[in-house]
């Protein structure tokens, strides 16, 4: 009990240093990828925990702490720091003298914190379903530490208390909890208030009617989330508006719209984009796990099942509907339906063009799908080197922002709402024989979907924040 409240107590210590770097200097601490911000005692004591992962020991409150109160006291420009990789390169370093150790590591943005900073990119949510209040969630919590402010949405008006509904659901949500804040509702001027971030509701049946600049809209990007229009002709209405720029849709678009999943092909966003696709949430779970493992050990070819919870384009009660089989009760029925994940891969990976076939299965649960990939491998390996790999893979690469790893033999598919990352491997699943192996992959098709989305909202908006310590 005396280690524990000697935990507590730096968590306690820590706690507003945290907020205060976030607040004023748009500083997000993290440790080994784990964000420390909005975090309670116990959550911050679980992070530190999480590092025994990398360092193979927790990581010690006190340490950090140390470390947090120097940073404190170096008026540091806007950029990221991972506590657990400082604190570990300060160890091997050698030195006692941590202010010294920081001013060198961060010397790019020691002293930065009065530099002139650039106009907040303004951002839009057409529609304002289940991934645009994700993402309003998403962009609130941020706002006080990311050059990107959620200006506006635009619906479809639903009634004469339609801004009270919208901000009942954007209140309270059925998977995901309560708003983490306060919400304030003013009918006269349309707007919602949600923890300070002042948001004008506007109503529109048209993407192409609506004059931004007169709520002091500018520059804006609109990030399409009805899923009606996703080709140019369609998505291209929002760029006739005054006050827009580019168009991001949350959906896979069609055509010659490149679909983006982040952390894949994301360097292919060039600022001359005006119209871009976040393609789908299967997408963006399934392709960073099919790129890693075709670098590492070739895809000759495989089959992606995905097994999806149900959505809003299905039907609660057997009804009439477009859709071969969709039609049938939600609740109450295994659907098997088609997908265009397995094709839609190779728009982001080029190299696995034709190599995958594709299925679905829609459930009967609200959130968090998983997806089955069954492929022929270039070369033979077993269950141990692939685990290991993609394990360590979702520790230090690139990618660790998309892939996730997981090796417990409790978790069901609750455990993964909130998830941040696009997909988490589930390592006891893991199957091996040969050069054949199949992979299984969890993923919160909405918030970790919405996460890659607002990392493809700051790459449109040349948001760049620098990280550290930087990688050798």
């Amino acid at each position: 009990m005396a280690e524990w409240a000697s935990k507590q107590s730096a968590a306690e210590d820590m706690i507003p240093l945290v907020g205060r770097l976030y607040r004023n200097n748009e500083v997000l601490l993290t440790v080994y990828g784990r964000s420390l911000l909005n975090k309670s005692v116990n959550g911050i004591i679980k992070a530190h925990r999480y590092a025994r992962h990398f360092d193979g020991t927790e990581l010690d409150m006190d340490e950090t702490l140390r470390l947090v109160t120097a940073l404190d006291g170096l008026n540091l420009g806007p950029c990221r720091i991972d506590l657990g990789r400082m604190a570990a390169g300060f160890r091997n370093s050698g030195g006692d003298d941590v202010e010294a150790y920081l001013r060198e590591q961060l010397s790019e943005v020691v002293d930065a914190v009065d530099r002139e900073q650039s106009k907040p990119q303004d951002v839009v949510l057409y529609g304002f379903g289940r991934i645009g209040r994700l993402l309003a969630r998403i962009l609130v919590d941020r706002a006080g530490g990311t050059n990107m402010r959620l200006r506006a949405i635009v619906v479809r008006r639903g009634g004469d208390n339609d801004i009270v509904k919208r901000a009942s659901l954007l209140r309270r949500d059925s998977v995901h909890g309560k708003f983490d804040g306060n919400i304030v509702v003013d009918e006269e001027n349309s707007t919602i208030c949600a923890n300070g971030v002042l948001i004008q509701v506007i109503y529109s049946d048209d993407p192409s009617s609506v004059d931004y600049t007169k709520y002091g809209i500018d520059n804006a990007i609109v990030v399409d989330n009805t899923g009606r229009w996703r080709d140019e002709e369609g998505l291209g209405k929002h760029l006739k508006c005054p006050g827009v720029a580019k168009v991001l849709l949350t959906a896979p678009g069609k055509g010659e719209i490149k679909n983006v999943v982040y952390g894949v092909n994301s360097h292919d966003i060039t600022a001359e984009d005006t119209i871009l696709s976040a393609a789908s949430c299967t997408t963006n779970a399934i392709t960073p796990v099919l790129k890693v493992l075709n670098d590492e050990f070739g895809v000759r070819n495989g089959h992606v099942e995905t097994v999806h919870s149900f959505t809003n384009d299905q039907n609660l009660i057997d009804n009439f509907h477009k859709g071969s089989r969709r039609g049938r009760a939600a609740g109450l029925n295994m659907v098997l339906t088609e997908t265009g994940a397995a094709k839609a891969v190779a728009k982001a990976l080029p190299e696995l063009k034709g190599k995958l076939s594709g299925n679905a299965i829609r459930v009967p649960t609200p959130n968090v799908s998983m997806a089955i990939l069954n492929l022929n491998l270039g070369r033979e390996t077993t269950v141990d080197e692939l685990n290991t790999f993609l394990r360590e893979t979702s520790l230090n690469s690139e990618l660790r922002n998309q892939i996730d790893y997981i090796a417990s033999p409790e978790v069901v598919s609750t455990d993964f709402v909130g998830s941040k990352r696009a997909g988490i491997v589930d390592g006891l699943a893991t199957i091996v024989d040969g050069d054949r192996a199949v992979v299984y992959v969890w993923y919160d098709n909405e918030f970790g979907y919405s996460c890659q989305v607002v990392r493809c909202i700051a790459d449109m908006a040349g948001i760049d924040t620098p990280a550290f310590p930087k990688r050798s």
